[in-house]
């Protein structure tokens, strides 16, 4: 291997080798801040979870309870509940499971999907709420200095099963906004318009297309099918 055009496709190689292996670092790295936000949650340990978001004013976290935005209403929303999760009996334990990351070409940007499973379970003024829960995390990442951190998150319920009993001697109770020990909840920025949950059928949408025709999946038909429904 001694002519130019041999050296320049050797060097065309190892670049796209050194690429190739950027990628799948990156995607190391976005699967495993994925689920530390996981294990951050179960024992909501509020300001390493906050850390994990972007400074980005485009960062967001979309839950049942509303939207939050910027990392200001990341830190409104986590921190503003300590008076009932610091107690010992608080438990969030919401696996991140079956995860699909995919990058996109500026190698900055990044959209995951994720299954959370596990339960809940929060100490109210006359019980233990406790709950059975699982739903779909559509998030979006970002890389800044480097480090990826998470842009968006969002959590769609997909069903949740009260009446469970993991504190012994304890009556699984409801949530009302009378037994809540929080005085003061943190105020949304904007309220969620959309159900996710069962029986209403509706399929979160993909980020990716389809691995083998790499066309986009049918979700949206099959949603706007089922609007017509109602």
């Amino acid at each position: 291997m001694d002519t130019a055009a041999d050296i320049k496709t050797l060097k065309t190689q190892i670049k796209e080798l050194k690429a190739e292996v950027e990628k799948l670092k990156d995607l190391e790295e976005i699967n495993r801040l994925q689920k530390i936000y996981g294990y951050y949650l179960e024992h909501w340990m509020y300001e390493d979870i906050i850390d994990l978001f972007s400074d980005s004013p485009d960062t967001l976290l979309n839950l049942t309870y509303g939207i939050f935005h910027g990392k200001a209403g990341i830190k409104k929303y986590f921190a503003g509940m300590l008076e009932m999760t610091q107690l010992p009996e608080f438990l969030h334990q919401i696996m991140q499971l079956a995860g699909v990351v995919d990058i996109d070409k500026s190698g900055t940007i990044a959209q995951g999907r994720w299954y959370g499973f596990g339960v809940v379970v929060m100490p109210r003024s006359n019980g233990y709420f406790q709950d059975l829960a699982a739903g779909i995390y559509t998030c979006e990442y970002i890389k800044e200095d480097s480090v990826w951190k998470i842009l968006k998150l969002m959590w769609n319920p997909i069903y949740d099963a009260s009446g469970i009993s993991l504190v012994k001697d304890k009556p699984s109770i409801g949530i009302t906004k009378d037994n809540s020990l929080v005085k003061h909840h943190p105020k949304f920025d904007e309220p969620r318009n959309i159900n996710t949950k069962y029986p209403t059928g509706y399929i979160v949408p993909f980020h990716f297309k389809h691995p083998v025709t790499g066309k986009p999946s049918r979700e949206g038909k099959r949603n706007a099918a089922r609007e017509k429904q109602v």
